[in-house]
């Protein structure tokens, strides 16, 4: 449970820390640092808000003269602390929200129920999966980068910037004191221009103030966000961790948490496919996903769609359902960037008896492999026709070819195999022949 206040206890011999700088000039050393940035990490755990912890380090220094640069030595340890501690929650709540994605989708029961339920999922309703195949090079690490959203929950910086003033000194010109206006900002007040102060408005950002340029500090607004303020600090993840940019999915798993929240979409990478899972009650989640997906995948994406589950098991029969739309659809080199499993249904009924399948496409099919120029112009005008429903006009479109050359292929065709698009019988026999070729990669070797 967070605290408003820190503990009496958490920045334990502090203020004689700070007496005895007063006294002998000597600054923190290592030992007091590591207590700093200890005190740091427990504030963190505690929930003690950063800016009570570093109001309360600074109060310790009232009426105690001289001690700024010993205080400057232990508030940024103490932030050092607090930031490590931030991080490592968040990167642990990803690598469990990881785990739990990867159990659900191999369907490993281990305490499954007991972790759904922290992340608010009902695994007692039904729910779709859907895959869409086409990451950046790089982007389907373990994602420990991704996924936060603006730093440790939208910023630390609460107006650091604002003086922490408590009297302690107005604007020296190198900021030394603490006061606000510093010209080069190693004060603890606002406006440092150099920004290595607590202050707001630093150029250099090391500060824990707002608007720094280089944004190395706590403040908001920082330009290149290593700071934890006003919702820069850690966005996107930071960065990966090869140093590049952040991957596409971890934006796209922001966007549709901050639209449907984070109980009700689940995403993640797994086999080089991006994963949503979403309750079937909320079909827009799938569409939202597929549209994000169109805007920041290269060409070439794909979406699979499974059918809707109910249960863990459920989930699990969903995404394999997805990902062999995913097979199914490169095999049949169909052209539409969404397939769902529902549609498909008939091609896993042929696979089953692959013999009798493969039995059927090599009798009536091999004899195209005799024909001049090769079976596979003759086998796209079948395909052609088919999707056309047997107009040879609309075949000849699709396949850019004038509407003579489709009717001598369809009789070279007739004449090689004995089967005939015309005919209804002949008709199903030789569709299915061709999408059996396709599925299975005929010729055979």
């Amino acid at each position: 449970m967070a605290i408003s206040e820190p503990p009496a206890d958490l920045l334990k011999g502090h203020r004689q820390r700070l007496a005895d700088h007063a006294a002998t000039g000597r600054l923190p050393d290592r030992e007091a640092l590591d207590a700093y940035r200890a005190a740091g990490t427990r504030a963190a755990e505690l929930g003690v808000p950063l800016r009570a912890l570093v109001d309360a380090a600074l109060a310790a220094g009232e009426g105690v003269p001289g001690v700024v640069p010993a205080l400057r030595k232990a508030v940024s340890a103490l932030m050092e602390g607090y930031e490590a501690a931030q991080l490592a929650a968040i990167r642990s709540e990803e690598s469990a929200r990881r785990e739990f994605v990867d159990d659900l989708l191999q369907g490993r029961a281990e305490r499954l129920a007991e972790r759904a339920e922290h992340f608010g999922l009902r695994l007692a309703e039904s729910y779709v999966v859907a895959v869409a195949r086409g990451l950046r090079t790089g982007a389907s690490g373990d994602g420990s980068g991704g996924g936060s959203g603006g730093g440790s929950g939208g910023g630390f910086g609460h107006g650091f910037g604002h003086g922490f003033g408590h009297g302690f000194g107005h604007g020296g010109q190198d900021g030394d004191g603490l006061g606000g206006g510093g010209q080069d900002g190693r004060g603890l007040g606002g406006g440092g221009q150099d920004g290595r102060g607590l202050g707001g408005g630093g150029q250099d950002g090391r500060g824990l103030g707002g608007r720094d340029q280089d944004g190395r500090g706590l403040g908001g607004g920082g330009q290149d966000r290593r700071g934890l303020g006003g919702g820069d600090g850690l966005e996107d993840g930071a960065r990966d961790h090869s140093g590049g940019a952040a991957p596409d999915w971890g934006r796209i798993e922001r966007d549709l948490i901050a639209r449907f929240g984070s109980h009700n979409v689940l995403i993640a990478v797994r086999d080089a496919l991006l994963v949503c899972v979403a309750p079937a009650t909320l079909p827009a989640a799938v569409g939202e996903f597929t549209h994000h997906v169109r805007t920041r995948f290269p060409p070439g994406w794909r979406v699979g769609v499974g059918r809707a589950h109910r249960g863990p098991g459920g989930v699990v029969t969903s995404y394999r359902e997805a990902a062999q739309a995913l097979e199914l659809a490169d095999g049949l080199r169909l052209a539409t960037e969404v397939v769902k499993a529902a549609d498909l249904l008939v091609f896993p009924v042929l696979l089953r008896d692959r013999s009798a399948i493969e039995d059927l496409v090599t009798s009536v099919l091999s004899p195209l492999l005799e024909a001049r120029g090769g079976h596979e112009p003759l086998l796209e005008t079948l395909e052609a026709i088919f999707a056309s429903q047997g107009n040879q006009t609309a075949a000849a479109r699709r396949l850019k070819v004038s509407a003579r050359a489709v009717t001598y292929r369809l009789e070279r065709i007739r004449r090689l195999t004995g089967f005939s698009p015309d005919d209804p019988t002949q008709r199903f026999t030789l569709e299915t022949a061709v999408l059996g070729a396709r599925l299975l990669g005929w010729p055979f070797d």
